[in-house]
Order: C-alpha cells, then structure tokens, then sequence
C-alpha cells in the first residue's frame, strides 16, 4: 500500500533584503520578448536519473485538485512531483504558490514547471509562479515547458506586469534581476526535459481541439504519470504501465447523467468516466490510482471511487489538496 499523508506543516519563508536595487536599461517590451526562449528539446528516451540517498525519494504532493469549479477546498490543478528538496510542477491553477508553502516547499525552488494545456483553470496562476516565488528571494529564472502556444502566454504575462516588475527593480525594494525572468519551452511529445533527479516525457492526449500533454516522471526510484485533462486515451495505458502513481482525471457516471445533454457532449469528448477509467487503469495495472480534477456533480467522493472499483480492482484513492504520495 502506497502511504498518503495530510497536513502538512506550514513553512514560511523569511525575506532578509539582501539584494541591491537594480535597473532595468531597455525598454520593458524589449525585455519581455528576450526572457523566453521558445525550443524543442530531444534528450533520448530512456534516462532515469540516479539515486544519491533515501532522502532523494519521489514524493508526489497534490498542491490542487479542483476544476473549473470554484470549490473553496480545492485549488486550481497543481501536483509537485519533489525530489530531495526541489519540486517540479505540474500546472500552476490558481492559487498555486500558496498550496506549495502550506505544503512545505521552498519558494525559492520554485523553478521548474510544466503545462498540460493552456484551459484558463491550468494556467490561471502563471503570474503567480512567476512573480510571488521573485519576490520572496527566487535568484534563477522559471523553466516552463508545455504545449504549442506557451511561449506567447508567457510574453503577454510578462507585459502585462510590466509595471509590477519595473518598479521593484527600479524602486526601494530589494530585488534580484534573475528571479522574474522566464525560459518557456514550446515543446513536442518525447523526453523533454532531465537533469540529475529526474527525466520527464511529454506525450500527447486528447482534450478536443486542444493541443494537451500527459506527463511521465521518471525518477531513480519511482515513475508517476499525470493525466491532465483528457477523454480515454490508449497512450496513458501505455505510459503508465506497471507505474507507481497514476494521477487521472475522472468524472462521475451519476453525475454525468443529471447534466444537460449539451454538457453530456462536451464532457464526454473533452473528459474521462470513473468507467472508462477503470478500463484504462485495468490495462496498465499502476500500483496505485489518484483521482484528481474530480467533475462529481453533487456525487460524493466516495461514490466517484466505489464507481472505479465496480470494474477495477486495483489501489485508488481520491485525492485532496495536499495529500502526499
């Protein structure tokens, strides 16, 4: 059995004013265009990075689990897949920052980050990782990697605070030039992304037009698949095989049967049933199944889960904000 913790200690980060004013000497648009690096990157396919102690273990932490849906217990879609003590996150819903101090994180390790797809629910805390993590003392830029179309998201973030960031390099406060800048990667399906802790594959999947990943961490002791939003998808089952931790998206059958037949058609198209879930998990056997981005529709969690288990006789659980795998 896969261990779940809740309640984690809150940690907050104490600023010590220790950088010099800085000035910015080109114009803002100037500097916005220059702080994003769009690239494909291939790095191979089969890298899993080294183990150095125990302590160096995957853990998965659920920083959000909500949906469209202004749920007040649950933020935007956010997970951190945390190797030692440095975080990668995927999608930055709103309220990002804060599910990731309340769940012990450093801010100022808040540099690496990658997007599923750009549905406002996703994305909608961009500004946040970018700018909170900076003003509590981030001294790198933000690594971000996601799908056609971030890199232009990222020079309109970018500009848009361009005040905000003009007069805290310009004014009194302390503030390090580096922390506020962004290298956005606009990249294709294959391993995107590795360094010493982890390799991380993007791979395709299916939420109407959109053009959306799933992402698999592999790391020295665990592999973790994360859906994003998607309808049934053949490629997750083939990822996620034999994985330690499957997150996946999932709405409820009862539920679905109460909406609106238009709604039952965009649902159907754009998301995938506690059924059609428990096929696909069926198919690929990962030690244990998270449900997240939950669409229940007045169905409480545990009829969403007892409605995987009707065919799938796996682990599941259903996940909250700041549950810990």
């Amino acid at each position: 059995m896969v261990a779940r913790r809740r309640g984690v200690p809150l940690r907050t980060p104490r600023r010590r004013g220790i950088f010099p004013p800085l000035f910015l000497t080109t114009p803002f648009l100037s500097l916005a265009a220059a702080v994003f690096r769009p690239a494909v990157l291939n790095c191979g396919s089969d890298v899993i990075a080294r183990e150095k102690s125990d302590s160096r273990t995957a853990r998965l932490i659920l920083l959000g689990t909500g949906t469209p849906n202004a749920e007040p217990d649950r933020s935007g879609p956010a997970v951190a897949v945390v190797v030692g003590e440095q975080p990668y996150i995927v999608d930055f819903g709103p309220g990002v920052v804060r599910r990731a101090i309340a769940a012990g994180l450093d801010p100022k390790k808040l540099t690496h980050a990658f997007l599923t797809h750009l549905h406002s629910d996703h994305a909608a805390g961009y500004p946040d990782l970018i700018l909170t993590p900076w003003t509590l003392e981030r001294e790198e830029p933000l690594e971000v990697y996601g799908p056609p179309g971030l890199a232009a998201m990222t020079a309109h973030v970018l500009a848009a605070y361009g005040a905000d960031i003009r007069e805290r390099l310009e004014g009194l406060e302390p503030a390090n030039e580096a922390g506020c800048r962004v290298e956005a990667h606009d990249v294709g399906a294959g391993v995107i992304y590795e360094d010493e802790n982890v390799a991380v594959e993007a791979f395709a999947v299916e939420h109407g037009s959109w053009d959306a990943y799933g992402y698999k961490f592999r790391t020295a002791g665990r592999a973790v698949v994360i859906s994003g939003d998607t309808a049934p998808t053949e490629i997750i089952a083939e990822k996620s095989r034999g994985c330690d931790i499957l997150v996946h998206e999932v709405y409820s059958v009862a539920g679905f049967e109460t909406l609106p037949a238009e709604w039952q058609a965009y649902h159907a198209a754009f998301h995938t049933s506690s059924r059609e879930l428990a096929a696909l998990a069926a198919r690929a056997e990962p030690k244990l199944l998270v449900l997240y981005h939950q669409l229940r529709w007045d169905v409480s969690e545990e009829e969403l889960v007892a409605e995987v288990k009707e065919s799938y006789r796996g682990e599941v659980v259903s996940g909250r904000d700041l549950d810990v795998f």
